[in-house]
This record gives C-alpha cells, sequence and structure tokens, in this order.
C-alpha cells in the first residue's frame, strides 16, 4: 500500500502479488473532521452514559425516598391509632371517677353522712367534671396543642383520684362509727325482677283513680326467694287484709320494711335475720293482678322511695 499527501490523500491497495487493485483517494480535510466527529460522538457517549447512571441513582433515591415516606405514614397510622386509644382511655377514667363519686354521694345520703365538700365535684371544689376528649378532632389539632391538652386531662384526673381517694377516707372514718346503723339501713334489692309499678302516685289498676304507691311493685316467677336487705327482726308475719300474707322487719334506728303479696312465709315472728337471708317466697295473694313482691321502707313511720337505697 502507497500513500501520496498532497491536498488530497491516495491510498492504493495492492493484492499479494504487488498488483496494485484499487486506488482510493482521500481529502486531507476528512480527518480532522473525524477526528473532531469522534471526539463529539466521545463526548456524548460518556455525557450519555454519566446521565444513565446519574439517572439510575436517583431512580434508586426516588425508591428509597418511596419506602421510607411509606414508613413514616405507617408510623403516623400507628401514633394516631395510639393517640385515639389513649384519649379512650382518659374519657374512661373520667367517667369512671365521676361514677365513684356519684357512688359516694349515695353511700353519704343513705348512712347520714356530711356531704363532703358540699356536693362539689371531686375534680375541684366548685369545679365541673372535664369534658371528654373527642379523638375524631384531635388529630386536626396542632400537635404541641394536643400534648397540652393531653397533659391537662391526666392531671385533673390525677387532682381527681386524689380528691376521691381523700373522701372514702373520710367516708371510712365516719363509717367506722356507723357500723350498726349500717347493718340496719336497707342497701340490697329484696329480689331481682321486673319493676311493675313505682313509688309515688299512680293510677289504681283496680279503681282506675289515682292514688299515693308507697312501695315498688316487683314483679318476677311466682316462688322466687325474697332476700332480707339489712340485718332486724321479724315484727310480722302472717295474714294482712289487701296485702295477702305479709312479712314486716324492724331494722332499728326508725327503719322498717314490708313484704306483700307472698306465697309462703319463710320466718317467724321474732326471728332475727340477715341480710342477703330468704324471709318468703314471692307470692299472689291479697290483691293482686299477677305474682309479685310489694316492698314498703318506712322511715319514722313515713314510706319513702325504696329506689334510693338499692346499691345492687
Amino acid at each position: 500500500m502507497m500513500v501520496t499527501m498532497k491536498k488530497k490523500l491516495t491510498l492504493l491497495i495492492f493484492d499479494a502479488a504487488g498488483t496494485p487493485v484499487k486506488q482510493t483517494t482521500i481529502p486531507r480535510m476528512l480527518f480532522p473532521m473525524a477526528a473532531m466527529v469522534s471526539m463529539v460522538l466521545a463526548i456524548a457517549l460518556y455525557l450519555g452514559i454519566s446521565d444513565y447512571l446519574r439517572l439510575k441513582t436517583e431512580v434508586k433515591d426516588v425508591e428509597r425516598l418511596r419506602s421510607s415516606l411509606r414508613t413514616q405514614e405507617e408510623l403516623v397510622v400507628q401514633h394516631q391509632n395510639q393517640i385515639v386509644a389513649f384519649s379512650n382511655k382518659i374519657n374512661s377514667l373520667n367517667t369512671k371517677l365521676a361514677e365513684l363519686g356519684n357512688f359516694e354521694q349515695k353511700i353519704r345520703i343513705i348512712a347520714n353522712l356530711d356531704p363532703g365538700n358540699d356536693g362539689s365535684s371531686i375534680f375541684g371544689v366548685g369545679g365541673s367534671d372535664p369534658e371528654d376528649l373527642d379523638p375524631s378532632t384531635m388529630i386536626e389539632q396542632d400537635y404541641q396543642e394536643l400534648v397540652r391538652d393531653m397533659h391537662v386531662e391526666i392531671n385533673e384526673i390525677d387532682q381527681a383520684s386524689h380528691n376521691q381517694k381523700n373522701s372514702f377516707s373520710s367516708i371510712f372514718s365516719q363509717l367506722e362509727g356507723k357500723r350498726n346503723l349500717l347493718a340496719a339501713t336497707p342497701s340490697i334489692q329484696p329480689l331481682k325482677g321486673w319493676i311493675s309499678s313505682r313509688f309515688g302516685y299512680r293510677e289504681s289498676p283496680f279503681t282506675g283513680r289515682r292514688e299515693f304507691h308507697r312501695g315498688l311493685d316487683i314483679a318476677t316467677h311466682e316462688g322466687s326467694p325474697i332476700l332480707a336487705p339489712a340485718d332486724g327482726i321479724v315484727t310480722y308475719a302472717g295474714n294482712k287484709g289487701l296485702m295477702g300474707k305479709m312479712v314486716a322487719i324492724e331494722h332499728g334506728f326508725g327503719m322498717v320494711t314490708r313484704y306483700g303479696h307472698t306465697q309462703k312465709i319463710l320466718k317467724k315472728k321474732g326471728d332475727r335475720v340477715k341480710r342477703g337471708e330468704a324471709i318468703a317466697l314471692v307470692g299472689n295473694t291479697g290483691r293482686s293482678t299477677g305474682p309479685h313482691l310489694h316492698y314498703e321502707i318506712r322511715l319514722n313511720g313515713v314510706a319513702v322511695n325504696p329506689m334510693n337505697y338499692f346499691f345492687n
């Protein structure tokens, strides 16, 4: 092969015997252009590969960010669920403390104790019970505000539980000296059943006229046991006109209970009975429209509402 260099380059291609078989003429300007094109292509290839690698890295970063975001969203949902559960527990504690406060006042009334904090709320003298937290709106609040609200609720519950503890301690101290009174105070329902007629004015089922009902009618199965609501002595056991077979128990401190329309009397006059002891069976004797117990509580001879004396 022979190359002649002028303005053009001439290439002679020989065969194996040395005889020229082809002649090619290439302008000299094509070489720098070819070099430049090669360089441009090399740069473009380099940039393309760099962009590809960069995009590949960015895609991986985006996937990591998406995975991290999904994890964060799951954590947020978990935290929201925990907040809702915690707020529900706070509301439940508020309710239980309020119920304890009501139960305490009932004990004080029945045992004739002083009213404690002048009947004020256990959540603070002169204060009111805190409002329940609303989980549906709590999540929408600012986090710091939410934390403050929950801290306030917890502090109020803590103070209320402290107040309730002191109040029950006061009750215990006062009750120590009133054991006999408590044992003689009717405090349990004499039997379970459907209250068919309450204490107070009603329309008589026999005359249709308005009359004052001095007791509580509890309907249940005939033959069901009737329990003594407190300790006492049976002062009457027998037939009593419209009351049918009736039992009366004197508990002391001016307290008497009466049980009418019984089927069978299990105690006799003079017997001592304990709270929870069976004294008779439910019946339908006397003036009655069906098996039931007519239950009365009399304090110093005056009929009072038995519903105020049920602890169970």
